[in-house]
């Protein structure tokens, strides 16, 4: 008897522990064909983005392809020509939801154990890399001594890596983007992280070679001259749009 999916966010628990799901998989081949480099989606709590970010994710993952590939099987991006996507791209996916900190500082110290777990997902490549790329990889992993200006550029130096080890352009998943700027709104820091996270979304967002899309998800659009300002190649989709209104909520 199949169970009822509460408060169920990853894709691959959902499927193989065999919960309720309303096929939402055509949003996969939306999104390959809508010609946009860089996709926002903006949504109340509780809409499932944080769902359709782990499916993307299980969906184009280079990593455990064949496994992945499975879960979708009865499903219909299965039958759709995008389907030969399946498990092409190292994937980048961080969730920004949980960053906390009273100051800006102790925020960025909170994202630098966020970037360390991400980097350390890729641990098993250390040995596969060149020296100066095993020396960042280390250094993010451990934390140690990381400088807000290499932390603004972790996401594209994990990009340019992936890219070059695997030999395909990556997919970059960030969900919650605005959590922690509705944080630092509350607790009167708000320009000043507006400011980073407008410089770490912009490195690894514009004018990126090795990215081949990126999704972002959130709750508000932050408003355009702010975090968006130097990105001209994102389009944005919010609750009242009539595009992609079917796979949310």
């Amino acid at each position: 008897m199949k169970k009822i999916p509460i408060g169920i966010e990853d894709f691959k628990m959902l499927i193989s522990d065999d919960y309720f799901y309303i096929d939402k998989t055509k949003f996969i081949e939306e999104i390959m064909n809508d010609g946009a480099l860089v996709k926002l989606f903006t949504r109340p709590r509780r809409f499932g983005k944080t769902l359709n970010m782990s499916m993307l994710k299980y969906f184009f993952d280079i990593r455990k392809a064949e496994e992945n590939g499975k879960l979708f099987d009865s499903l219909y991006i299965k039958k759709s020509p995008v389907f030969v996507e399946q498990g092409k791209y190292p994937v980048i996916f961080i969730s920004l939801k949980g960053l906390i900190g009273d100051t800006l500082e102790k925020l960025i110290d909170s994202l630098k154990i966020k970037i360390s777990k991400l980097f350390a997902e890729y641990r098993d490549l250390i040995e596969k890399l060149d020296k100066f790329d095993t020396a960042l990889f280390e250094k993010m992993i451990l934390r140690e001594d990381i400088s807000e200006a290499e932390l603004s550029e972790a996401l594209l130096t994990l990009t340019d890596i992936l890219c070059r080890y695997y030999k395909k352009q990556v997919i970059v998943l960030i969900d919650e983007y605005d959590a922690p700027l509705t944080y630092a709104y509350g607790h009167g820091y708000y320009k000043e992280a507006v400011e980073f996270f407008k410089t770490l979304y912009s490195n690894v967002l514009k004018t990126n070679s090795n990215l081949k899309m990126g999704v972002l998800t959130g709750a508000i659009r932050v408003a355009q001259a702010g975090i968006f300002s130097d990105l001209n190649n994102i389009e944005t989709h919010t609750i009242l749009d009539e595009a992609y209104d079917e796979y949310f909520g």
